[in-house]
């Protein structure tokens, strides 16, 4: 995996021969509810970048923090990494390449409080990105989900069935089901409240670097009514302000994603790319909101997931303190990261391993908590397929062209979401 903060692969580095003890261990995980929230923003900066992580507040006022951050389907891994009754699948403990997920993608930005409408990024408070994984189009009915119970019967052939399919047809995800109130998601809170911008810096020789951005994993979940009441109108009391005020998230674009793997070469040429394809709004629509907010019509990055036990660098100690940080199971942290003496999984010159690793397993992403770094890649339809390959970012525009056709209520019943309470006009390329 190609490190863009210094880590070397574990081919080229040494280990300690002593191991620290696990800040969290893992007797002390508790199961969590179907969505838990962060309550806290923290300010932090990197190489001078200035990184705010805002987080998913509940719609109680007064409640503390949630008792830990396991997703539900994943609550019952103490440290083994089976669930229940569950066999414990080898497959499930090496690198998974090629697509690893792929789904549908939302973003949403809130205004600042006392704010009714939002007309720049000066106005804009929070720029969340909602992950709607799906099951592969070609494998699961429309009403299916991306949870492996529901597809799990079918899984031993898709290889087989890849084998007739049209190129990149792992990366296109069933259609969305509407108006229903359970759904799985994940919420990311963007710290910069915009995405980096491909075009701007190099990645070569000369061409200066890759803007980069943090981004955290606040919320996994499936209630739906808790989504829309957390992203839903704010109405809080301070002890020095009084009663304050906040308007609801606007959706400022819907589209398709894909989660790919990649290595072409040692372990430590692993790469992961996000990239997704609009098909709200349409270029017809495309607006000022989008281009300020860093949306494209096809875009995708480079993902590293940060070790939870690594410390936080620089001057201003970037990252999240070590009680909101995810907490991953022993055989993650392990298999992944190289945790610990263990010879046959030792990564990296420190005990805790590796600083950063490309998104190995798709479960590295089910956890709140999750501190992720993007790096911008590409842009535009043919950097997209570049960085996905194999003909996965043309069958994403292809599945996105015909999707566009869909209306903004339609998209809004994907998430059971209602337009008065979560503005849509934005997929219009209006401010609002």
């Amino acid at each position: 995996m190609t490190s863009y903060y210094g880590d070397h692969s574990a081919a080229s580095e040494q280990k300690p021969s002593t191991s620290p003890q696990r800040t969290k261990p893992a007797s002390s995980r508790k199961k969590a509810s179907p969505v838990r929230t962060r309550r806290s923003t923290k300010t932090t900066e990197e190489a001078g970048d200035k990184r705010e992580v805002d987080e998913f507040e509940k719609d109680t006022e007064g409640e503390g923090p949630p008792a830990k951050k396991i997703k539900g389907n994943n609550a019952d891994e103490a440290t083994d990494g089976k669930k229940g009754n569950e066999i414990d699948h080898p497959a499930k403990h090496v690198f998974q390449e090629g697509t690893i997920e792929r789904g549908h993608i939302y973003f949403f930005y809130r205004p600042k409080v006392e704010l009714e409408e939002a007309h720049s990024l000066d106005d804009v408070q929070r720029f969340h990105i909602l992950l709607v994984p799906r099951p592969p189009e070609f494998a699961s009915d429309p009403g299916a989900t991306d949870d492996p119970s529901d597809h799990s019967k079918v899984e031993e052939d898709d290889e087989k069935q890849m084998n007739i399919l049209a190129p990149g047809a792992d990366a296109v995800p069933a259609p969305e089901s509407t108006n229903v109130k359970k759904k799985p998601f994940r919420l990311v809170a963007v710290g910069k409240k915009s995405l980096p911008d491909p075009d701007s810096g190099g990645g070569g020789k000369g061409g200066g670097r890759k803007q980069i951005f943090w981004a955290t994993i606040t919320t996994v979940g499936d209630d739906l009514q808790k989504l829309e009441a957390g992203l839903g109108r704010k109405e809080y009391e301070t002890k020095t302000r009084g009663t304050r005020h906040q308007g609801p998230a606007r959706l400022a674009g819907r589209g398709a994603y894909a989660i790919v793997n990649t290595q072409h070469g040692p372990p430590s040429s692993r790469e992961t790319h996000l990239g997704y394809h609009l098909s709200h709004p349409d270029p017809e629509h495309f607006g000022k909101v989008q281009k300020v907010l860093g949306i494209h019509e096809a875009s995708s990055f480079v993902v590293q997931v940060k070790n939870p036990l690594a410390p936080n660098t620089g001057s201003t100690r970037v990252g999240l303190s070590g009680s909101n940080t995810a907490d991953f199971p022993d055989y993650l942290m392990k298999e992944v990261f190289g945790y610990g003496k263990d010879a046959e999984h030792s990564k990296g010159r420190e005990d805790y391993g590796l600083r950063f690793a490309s998104v190995e397993r798709k479960e590295l992403l089910d956890y709140e908590g999750v501190e992720l770094l993007f790096i911008a890649a590409r842009n535009g339809e043919q950097g997209l397929e570049t960085s996905l390959g194999e003909g996965r970012g043309e069958a994403l525009r292809e599945v996105e062209k015909k999707e566009s056709q869909g209306s903004i209520n339609t998209v809004l019943k994907e998430l059971a979401l209602h337009s008065e309470k979560i503005p849509a006009e934005p997929l219009n390329g209006e401010w609002i």
